[in-house]
């Protein structure tokens, strides 16, 4: 199986309907429609997509069209509705053109999916299909962008909302009756749960799970959560069951700790806390927003693999007794908090990372604010934006702690991290030893998908900087992202990763992009996932795609080692754009920065022979070529992915007004193979 293979992981239909499905939809979250190839399809206008909604939701069978009319314009008169519906199935019938076939049967009373031609996450849910190892999104919520269509409609939705959380609680018991592994239950449990927060069965498993995995303080925390919500939900207290449960756990001591300060851990995992935030006034509306913000960071950092998280609700049941012994209690290394205060226009909040691992310091705040009269709708944003950042901070302050010449003997966690600001600086030797950290860090954690994705992608930019053969490295870099996928196919990194892989080495630009449209689904507050997935849209000629990745990137990535790569990929983009300036403006800063950065000089280049400044290009280029001697167009378009003829023309016409030569010449170094 070569990386190439995993495209069918982008939007997983079962191999044995892929050769009729012609149209996949995905129904949870916001819309999306594309075709078996991964080409997008999805309709323009809302009231287009709702329909394409109702009848998808409706399969196997038909809508009539006096239903759909009612539905969509409630407000009209029903001869008007029913010449709207006809426009609408037309938009509808032209956007799906590219399908190649006929997905959407119109009669004259009804309209109904041709069978057996659409996969649609909801079908796979609902027949339960879970691929081993993956978690279908069971707390997800059906066409997420398609709210006040019409009031018609949103009635219907609500319906169809209830019914799809009963559909995925059935599929959650069932995947609980016999786990795979203690991490799956968690996260399946924890799914359940967001469902259903008084399902006594979800927190037996959770229980069951932290015991399973040695973690007896969490196990405890999970009862005493349990407790409580039974309590105050519905008024009750556990099941002799779940006592039962509690009674098997040995008993510990919540002082001592269940992992010592600077020991590795087992998983390569960092601990973060999640506290509900303190109120400064607001009442019982500031208290619901407080646990509700608290709640929504938890499950946006959840999605980051490489951390290990802890809800306010364990951390509470350990802190009502020894609050100043928390850290030690459940071994934490990093905690979130933050207060929110009311007032007559908006809430205003604050939160805060503190790193726990020696003392207590404070490492990342930051205030936010939003409407009084509904500051539920600017939560999610917070919380996405928050969590990145968080996951940014404590990256960077990992890595700053491994930045000696010596590490503990077997702390795999520490030479991925240290490898990290190494991939950055791109200095040969660094990146070399980097290389290895990576390798040894592989050997150590063989379960883990982190350091065999990074390794991916130091190979990527080994290739980037012309330090390794591109055919021999592209094979290595695809083994790696195969295995890293193979480990966790639910890991946004690895899958990113492996669609970059895709793209950049081996050319294949709608493989990389089905990875990298699955990676966001797992985790769309993850940066790197976005800026991969912004060259990739680059690379296939849809540009205005291209610098809304990049834009929703940099929202999200306040911290980023790697932002010189982005950067990078920012300034090709704007190249394609012919956004000149922009790009030259981008490209200055990353060669002063780091002037060692070799992919950021061919867009500049091209930037400024565009611009005419030939006295900046002639020194530019000198500098260029002392990087990489004998770096010529053809060199350039051999190792990148081919571009779309008029993107394509444009790079060369302006590398070849900023000097670059067209041709290779004689006695032209070869790459160097790195090891690793």
């Amino acid at each position: 199986m070569t990386v190439g293979s995993l495209q069918q992981l982008r939007d997983s239909a079962p191999a044995t309907r892929a050769e009729t499905v012609l149209l996949r939809l995905r129904l949870i979250g916001p819309m999306e429609a594309a075709t078996a190839a991964g080409r997008g399809v999805l309709p323009a206008g809302r009231k287009t997509r709702a329909l394409l909604a109702i009848v998808a939701l409706s399969a196997p069978r038909a809508v009539g069209r006096e239903q759909l009319a009612r539905l969509l314009w409630s407000r009209r008169p029903e001869e008007q509705a029913r010449a709207s519906l006809r426009q609408e199935i037309y938009r509808l019938q032209e956007a799906l053109a590219p399908v190649g076939g006929p997905v959407l049967t119109t009669a004259r009373d009804h309209l109904s999916l041709t069978a057996g031609t659409v996969w649609t996450d909801v079908g796979d849910l609902i027949r339960g299909v879970v691929e081993p190892g993956s978690i279908p999104p069971l707390d997800g919520e059906l066409v997420t962008d398609l709210d006040s269509v019409d009031p018609n409609f949103d009635a219907w939705l609500a319906g169809k909302r209830d019914w799809l959380r009963a559909q995925a609680r059935r599929v959650a018991e069932m995947l609980l009756r016999n786990p795979a592994d203690p991490d799956y239950a968690i996260s399946v449990a924890q799914r359940l749960l967001a469902l259903d927060g008084a399902h006594e069965g979800a927190w037996r498993a959770l229980i069951r799970a932290h015991e399973a995995r040695g973690e007896r303080g969490l196990a405890v925390a999970a009862y005493e959560r349990c407790r409580a919500v039974l309590a105050d939900m519905l008024d009750t207290v556990p099941s002799p069951e779940t006592e039962h449960l509690l009674a098997m756990l040995r008993p510990r001591d919540p002082m001592a700790p269940s992992a010592a300060a600077g020991q590795p851990r087992q998983d390569g995992r960092a601990r973060v806390g999640v506290r509900a935030f303190r109120v400064a006034g607001g009442g019982a509306a500031g208290t619901a927003f407080g646990l509700a913000l608290a709640g929504e960071i938890t499950a946006a950092l959840a999605l980051f693999r490489r951390l290990f998280v802890v809800s306010g609700g364990a951390l509470d049941a350990v802190a009502n007794a020894h609050e100043e012994a928390l850290p030690q209690a459940l071994g934490l290394d990093f905690l979130v908090d933050g207060t929110i205060q009311p007032s007559a226009g908006n809430v205003r909040g604050s939160l805060r990372l503190l790193d726990l691992r020696d003392g207590v310091r404070v490492l990342f705040a930051r205030a936010f604010s939003c409407p009084a009269d509904d500051p539920l709708a600017g939560q999610a944003a917070i919380a996405a934006e928050a969590a990145a950042q968080i996951d940014g901070e404590i990256l960077l302050a990992e890595s700053s702690a491994t930045a000696g010449p010596t590490l503990p003997v077997g702390d795999a966690r520490a030479l991925v991290l240290r490898a990290l600001p190494a991939l950055a600086r791109l200095e040969h030797a660094s990146f070399v030893a980097a290389g290895r950290d990576l390798a040894e860090a592989g050997a150590l954690l063989p379960d883990s998908a982190e350091p065999l994705a990074w390794r991916a992608f130091w190979h990527v930019l080994a290739v980037a900087q012309g330090w390794s053969a591109t055919e021999q490295t592209a094979q290595h870099a695809a083994e790696l992202a195969r295995q890293a996928v193979l480990r966790d196919p639910q890991d946004a990194h690895a899958l990113s990763v492996a669609g970059h892989v895709e793209a950049f080495l081996r050319h294949r630009l709608h493989e990389g992009a089905a990875l990298q449209r699955r990676a966001l689904r797992l985790n769309p507050n993850l940066p790197m996932a976005w800026a991969l997935a912004a060259a990739t849209h680059g690379w296939l000629g849809d540009l205005d795609a291209a610098a809304n990745a990049y834009e929703r990137y940099r929202r999200l990535a306040a911290v980023d080692p790697l932002a010189m790569i982005a950067g990078g990929f920012a300034a090709f983009v704007h190249l394609l754009r012919r956004d000149h300036e922009r790009s030259l403006a981008i490209g200055r800063t990353l060669t002063q920065v780091n002037p060692g950065f070799i992919e950021g000089y061919p867009p500049y280049l091209a930037a400024l022979g565009h611009l005419g400044c030939r006295r900046e290009a002639d020194a530019v280029r000198a500098r260029l070529l002392a990087l990489a001697p004998g770096f010529t167009i053809a060199r350039f378009l051999r190792g990148s992915p081919p571009l779309p003829p008029a993107g394509r023309a444009h790079f060369i016409e302006g590398l070849r007004a900023a000097g670059i030569a067209e041709r290779d010449g004689a006695g032209v170094p070869s790459p160097d193979i790195l090891p690793g």
